[in-house]
């Protein structure tokens, strides 16, 4: 797989991924238009968003309408390291969700592949290159 980042003006730079653009901004404070969320920001609704599909998908395994069921998810910031230390995701389910599968929609959330990543994290390396 290969993206392409570009950029635009003022603070955006944005990802081509397939056909597909994602754009990214930064905050009027940092310079920027608000247009996007922030990088960091994508970053952190990839978490979330990895585990709801997990969980979309156990429930169309099962039949059960995931229509009404959200995943909350907070964040911990420690401010003597800067970065966030703790990532809570918690799935708030409908009152009449089966109670035998409560404890797989957990199981499901943790099959996320950006959480798996997370944990076992690739190695990053940066470099330069001339256009020819």
């Amino acid at each position: 797989m290969e993206l392409e980042v570009f950029f635009e003006e003022n603070k955006k730079v944005n990802a081509r991924l397939n056909s597909y653009v994602i754009p990214t901004d930064q905050p009027r404070r940092s310079g920027g238009d608000e247009s996007a969320p922030e990088p960091f920001s994508l970053f952190l609704a990839s978490i979330g968003t990895c585990a709801g599909i997990y969980v979309k998908y156990f429930c169309e395994k099962r039949g059960i309408d995931s229509g009404k069921i959200k995943i909350i998810q907070r964040h911990t910031f420690n401010p003597q390291t800067r970065l966030i230390d703790r990532i809570e995701l918690e799935a708030v389910l409908p009152d009449n969700f089966p109670e035998k599968y409560r404890s797989a929609v957990v199981n499901a959330m943790d099959l996320c592949a950006v959480k798996r990543h997370l944990i076992n994290p690739p190695k990053i390396e940066t470099f330069t290159n001339f256009d020819r």
